[in-house]
């Protein structure tokens, strides 16, 4: 007997073989492992029994009578994808093996064989199954999580988006979504891939705006060994990643020009060649850019490349900033309210009628990703009666009001614009831990980040507490 171990919960196999033998020997070793066996005697049986019955694995002689083993298997495989068909067959060739698989056969084994060997090709046949149903369920739960409808809004500006992706998702054109930070854009670019033939493809995302431009470069486009000071091995670049799927490339505005000559080629060709490398890789990606900036100015400004913008600019989603739209206000309020109530197992949470006039009479810079915000806060600091009051969101709304003007900076020239801009992270983030008597989930809030994002951000910033006083 094979050493697999007794199983918690019966799972089905289905014998069909002709042979008398072979279904005892089948039957009394698999049921003494655990599992529940039924037995067929011919293909036709087998399917009729697999009609009535869901099983977890098929074993399937390939020499039949009446219905031979491959057109059992095509027949079982029409009733449940996912069934892992397991042949075997005394006639050992490659041909037949080769035709069993091409079929749908999960595995192929010979006779004679030992009980070992079938125990371990129907276990990990019974893994696979379940891992790819798993998979299914997920997949099934991302459409459903980036449907359209999850991006809320009932505004006739956001009626005119939810058409205009819904007629372009089906399509391989290139999307350039454009609208101010916090609209939602990586939210339409996740529902365009999830409701796209690309569907069970890779969705990847790319912050354009958070890397050097060589980091960019070898990070879209792999880079092969030695190409660069630590380049000790050849890597895959996400364009190889994503191939066959979806990349979205965040804040395309600020990629710089060298990167930008890469992606036209991309766009145009369909190919790239990794950094140092010789070879041409080709490159199956659906591209959907976004950007938080007039993209024409800065072609006009030559700051971007034009040939690339036409490129980018074949079906526009215009995203409107939420102070546009502030009838969606009570819509994406009560939205954020029942996802956040879930999180947090919180069932009686209410928004006043006061509260909702503070929302609605606020102009929201941070757009849908602040409201958001402002209401996962609210649902947290919500006292026990669960009432959210007007105080507690005029409370977040006051405590936003950062007075950059008051930050100082050095002369320009006598630092680099990188060296600049990181301070300027820096002192914000600490002025927002001070502000936030340093709980980072609140300073967070402040930023309009996610808490996870921050707490990458103060790892790379080198932030301490003993820094407090500095500010």
């Amino acid at each position: 007997m094979g050493g697999g171990g007794h199983l918690s919960s019966k799972q089905a196999i289905l014998v069909i073989d002709d042979e008398p033998i072979m279904q005892e020997i089948l039957a009394d070793f698999l049921g003494e492992e655990g599992y529940e066996v039924d037995i067929a005697s011919s293909g036709e049986e087998g399917v009729e029994i697999a009609r009535t019955k869901p099983y977890d694995c098929a074993i399937v002689d390939l020499m039949m009578p009446g219905i031979d083993g491959i057109q059992t298997t095509q027949a079982l495989k029409e009733l449940d994808a996912t069934l892992p068909v397991i042949m075997i067959t005394a006639f050992a060739s490659v041909e037949s093996a080769v035709e069993a698989m091409k079929r749908g056969a999960h595995e192929y084994i010979t006779k004679p064989f030992k009980n070992d060997e079938v125990l371990l090709v129907v276990q990990n046949a019974i893994k696979q199954r379940e891992l790819e149903i798993e998979v299914r369920s997920l997949r099934r739960a991302l459409r459903d999580k980036y449907r359209f409808e999850n991006i809320v809004g009932k505004n006739r500006k956001m009626q005119e988006v939810y058409a205009l992706i819904a007629q372009a998702a089906p399509s391989r054109s290139t999307i350039l979504i454009q609208g101010e930070s916090g609209t939602g854009k990586e939210l339409v670019a996740k529902a365009i891939h999830a409701n796209s033939p690309r569907t069970d493809k890779a969705f990847v995302t790319v912050n354009s705006g958070a890397m050097p431009a060589d980091l960019l470069e070898s990070t879209l486009f792999g880079h092969v060994k030695g190409a660069f000071t630590g380049a000790v091995a050849s890597k895959k670049g996400l364009f190889e990643v994503a191939h066959g799927g979806t990349i979205f490339l965040d804040e395309i505005g600020t990629v710089a020009p060298e990167v930008q000559a890469k992606l036209l080629r991309v766009l145009q060709e369909r190919e790239f060649m990794r950094v140092g490398g010789v070879e041409t890789i080709k490159a199956d990606v659906r591209i959907i850019a976004a950007t938080n900036v007039n993209l024409r100015q800065l072609v006009a400004e030559k700051l971007f490349r034009d040939d690339l913008y036409y490129r980018l600019n074949v079906i526009t989603v215009n995203l409107p900033p939420l102070r546009e739209r502030p009838d969606d206000i009570p819509l994406l309020a009560h939205h954020f309210i029942d996802k956040y109530t879930r999180e947090n197992e919180r069932n009686d949470i209410t928004l006043s009628q006061e509260a909702l006039d503070v929302l609605r009479s606020f102009h929201w810079p941070g757009n849908v990703r602040e409201l958001e915000n402002a209401i996962e806060r609210a649902v947290v600091l919500a006292p026990p009666d669960g009432l959210i009051r007007a105080e507690l969101v005029q409370e977040y709304i006051d405590s936003g009001s950062f007075d950059h003007s008051q930050m100082p900076s050095p002369p320009i020239g006598s630092v680099s614009l990188k060296e600049m801009v990181w301070e300027f992270q820096k002192n914000l983030i600490i002025r927002a831990l001070d502000q936030a008597d340093w709980v980072q989930k609140d300073a967070a809030a402040l930023l309009n980040v996610k808490p996870t994002t921050l707490n990458e951000m103060i790892k790379r910033y080198g932030i301490r507490d003993a820094q407090r006083e500095q500010v």
